[in-house]
């Protein structure tokens, strides 16, 4: 049995499937008006979430040239980094990774998504400074 479930698995997964591949032509084929307004989206959003980030004391961000989060330092908070994404979701509110997670050098940082509304972007990060400054 096991030889003919893998035979089948490896035709599943070994590939992407063909109604993908056609949608993903589709895709890159058709008008692209949308790619243009999420990329400037995203650009407002991540410009936003940096300069919320730095008017926090105690926490700097960089401005990330990937994907859609934002790695701020909070070594300033003088907060270990789980500890304080455990302690900003379970009291504000707020989701974040700490940066140990990704490693051992990621002590002192946490990882917020900006893929969200502008607006919940600050309303988040208000939270977040709410929360840090009445320690």
């Amino acid at each position: 049995l096991y030889e003919k479930v893998r035979k089948l698995a490896v035709n599943a997964w070994s590939c992407v499937n063909a109604p993908a591949q056609h949608a993903a032509i589709e895709a890159l084929s058709g008008p692209q008006d949308a790619v243009g307004e999420m990329m400037a989206e995203f650009d407002a959003r991540r410009k936003l979430v940096v300069d919320l980030l730095n008017g926090i004391p105690g926490v700097s961000c960089i401005t990330p040239k990937g994907a859609f989060y934002a790695f701020p330092n909070i070594a300033g908070t003088g907060r270990m980094a789980k500890e304080l994404a455990s302690d900003l979701l379970e009291g504000p509110g707020v989701a974040t990774i700490g940066g140990p997670d990704f490693g051992i050098l990621g002590e002192g940082y946490l990882r917020l998504s900006y893929a969200n509304s502008q607006d919940n972007i600050r309303e988040a990060l208000a939270r977040m400074r709410r929360f840090l400054g009445e320690e």
